[in-house]
């Protein structure tokens, strides 16, 4: 399954907090990788580098410069899986990326009660949110791969 990267942040100790789209949370070690790897090496070197990691265009990795990056597959399958209060929660946007849905057939299914607004998604400002449990209750397993 595509693991979209959705948001990263440089923490101590040259590791990285990735989320993803599908609403989990990983700890990356970046450590390992400046042995195996010179480009790394430079990270070592650079804790300002380090801090400028950004996520790549589309969420398939993520990216410090032309010379330095890491795809969306290393970062799920050798990241470490951490509890936050967010986890399990997607945008509309991306729910319905995965699932192949329109973002219509979730506000409709919310106004015809069959997702509980409050309990199964909710609304932040302008944008929606819904539960991974939710989605998987009411559309199966997600459609894209």
């Amino acid at each position: 399954m595509f693991h979209k990267v959705k948001a990263v942040n440089a923490l101590p100790d040259y590791r990285l907090s990735v989320q993803f789209a599908e609403g989990i949370t990983k700890i990356y070690d970046v450590k390992p990788l400046f042995q195996k790897w010179k480009a790394f090496k430079s990270l070592e070197q650079s804790a300002e580098l380090f801090g400028a990691v950004r996520v790549d265009t589309g969420g398939y990795g993520i990216v410090w410069n032309d010379d330095i990056d890491l795809s969306c597959d290393e970062l799920y399958a050798n990241g470490e899986k951490v509890k936050t209060p967010f986890d399990g929660l997607m945008a509309f946007t991306d729910a319905t990326e995965l699932w192949g849905l329109n973002e219509s057939t979730l506000r409709k299914a919310i106004a015809y009660g069959k997702l509980v607004d409050g309990v199964d998604a909710c609304k932040y400002g302008k944008q929606w949110v819904i539960s991974t449990e939710a989605m998987e209750r009411e559309y199966g397993n997600p459609k894209k791969k």
